[in-house]
């Protein structure tokens, strides 16, 4: 199949599979906002990102090399498959010998058991579904998908609406998820027959640690990128601002919720584009090939930032809850802004993908980093000063860095073109959408309107040429 063709139906496949659970994932937020107050949301999305931190660390991230070897012809994948396993028990069991450590956390006090599943399960889920997916069973992949998020769904409404156990039924949802997801696919994709002692190669597993253990301290630089706004704004004292503590930190943690279906769209395309890049990474075109997909998925989704910044306050009124917690009811103020954040943290994981496909995995650390780094230093300085806002504002500036760092970087290791002026025109006129929606003058709609015409107007060529390029190859 041609790869412009096998890019399309891969997307479409995990767009099938995932649009739908993702969008009742984002109508949780409303249950959680309905059930739960913003300071307890605050500690939910603590616990939630302090299992995301971990899961790297113990496991050293050996499902990021599960795809990459996976899908390489030239490695065996039942040798790629129980290396993994062999490296995630072992990461498990240190975990459990370390786990009193987690007492030591303010806010883990009365959820250690549960951190400790959660992270479990989630590794477990995390692990197998990469392998299903290397093994080019997107089909299946999908199909977990939404029978994941149906389960999760489910459990909340027991746990949560109906038994009101708050942050204690949101974890305890979530392990359940994970753990069924789990055994559906190594039931479903037999995958103990991967599982093989025969197949403990000690030298796959120094290849793969090689290519994973560069992507540890990057999957929690990241992670730190998203946690520290959080823990800066609920710890953190200012004179200055008033919008800090636990209640700003659960606004602020309701305000992500809402890029989140910018997330949601680059999380689709990404587990396409990753496969797509790591199988064509020896094609004399690809140079090309990464050309013509980064120009129409930078249109994609700055047309998809355009429109939801101009809908943010009834999109904000849908996904968000404030009828029980009116301190939700400011979320609006802090999402557009937010949303150009995770757009640009979008191209980032784009580019990561030349990273992987490459092999250059100690690139993908030293540029996370930078904008951990970045990040860290903003915090400090306009938490104090501005309060979520300067959350919002820290966030987007260390993404926006890593981008400038990571497409002068990667170029170099495939170079491909970008068109600078499309990209930062786009950006101005995001950022003069993002001031408009939160300061809400009195021509807000007409001018949204103009800039949603001339968003539509300057993106479509990109979209149009690649879309016209899979039907002829198609």
């Amino acid at each position: 199949m041609d790869k412009y063709k096998k890019l399309a139906a891969n997307t479409l496949v995990f767009a099938i599979g995932s649009f739908g659970s993702k969008i009742l994932l984002l109508l949780l937020t409303r249950l959680y906002t309905h059930h739960i107050s913003s300071g307890d949301n605050s500690t939910k999305s603590l616990l939630e990102q302090t299992a995301n931190f971990i899961i790297p660390i113990a496991t050293l991230s050996i499902a990021e090399a599960v795809i990459r070897y996976g899908l390489d012809r030239d490695y065996n994948n039942k040798e790629v498959f129980t290396s993994a396993c062999v490296v995630e028990a072992g990461g498990m069991i240190l975990l459990l010998l370390l786990s009193p450590l987690l007492n030591l956390l303010p806010y883990a006090h009365g959820y250690v058991l549960l951190l400790l599943l959660f992270i479990i399960a989630s590794s477990f889920r995390q692990l197998s579904s990469q392998f299903v997916r290397a093994r080019g069973m997107v089909k299946l992949f999908a199909l977990d998908g939404i029978l994941a998020t149906l389960t999760l769904f489910i459990f909340n409404i027991v746990f949560i609406s109906v038994l009101n156990m708050g942050v204690h039924g949101f974890m305890l949802s979530s392990i359940l998820t994970d753990f069924c997801s789990g055994v559906f696919l190594w039931i479903v994709a037999k995958l103990w027959k991967f599982l093989k002692r025969k197949k403990y190669n000690p030298e796959m597993i120094k290849t793969m640690l090689r290519f994973s253990i560069p992507m540890i301290p990057t999957a929690v630089l990241w992670i730190i990128t998203g946690f520290s706004d959080r823990l800066f704004v609920r710890y953190m004292t200012s004179a200055q601002s008033p919008d800090v503590g636990d209640v700003a930190a659960g606004v602020y943690d309701a305000a992500s919720k809402v890029p989140n279906l910018i997330s949601m769209v680059s999380t689709i395309f990404f587990q396409a584009w990753n496969m797509s890049a790591i199988t064509e990474n020896n094609s004399k075109d690809k140079g090309k090939f990464y050309e013509k997909i980064f120009s129409a998925y930078q249109s994609v989704m700055f047309l998809g930032a355009a429109f939801m910044i101009a809908l943010v306050k009834p999109l904000s009124a849908i996904l968000i809850d404030s009828s029980t917690d009116p301190s939700y009811a400011r979320a609006f103020e802090f999402t557009p802004i937010l949303i150009i954040g995770v757009l640009m943290m979008s191209f980032n994981q784009f580019l990561s993908s030349i990273y992987t496909a490459t092999q250059k995995t100690t690139h993908s650390f030293w540029t996370s980093l930078i904008a951990a780094c970045t990040n860290l230093i903003l915090n400090v300085i306009l938490i104090y000063k501005w309060g979520v806002q300067g959350a919002v504002i820290a966030t987007f500036m260390s993404y926006f860095v890593c981008y400038l760092v990571r497409i002068a970087d990667t170029r170099k290791l495939i170079y491909f073109k970008v068109d600078h002026l499309h990209f930062t025109s786009n950006l101005i006129v995001l950022f003069v959408m993002s001031i408009g929606a939160i300061t809400e003058p009195y021509f807000l709609i007409p001018m949204q309107i103009g800039f949603l015409i001339f968003m539509v107007l300057f993106n479509f060529s990109a979209i149009l040429q690649t879309v016209t390029k899979i039907l002829k190859r198609g």
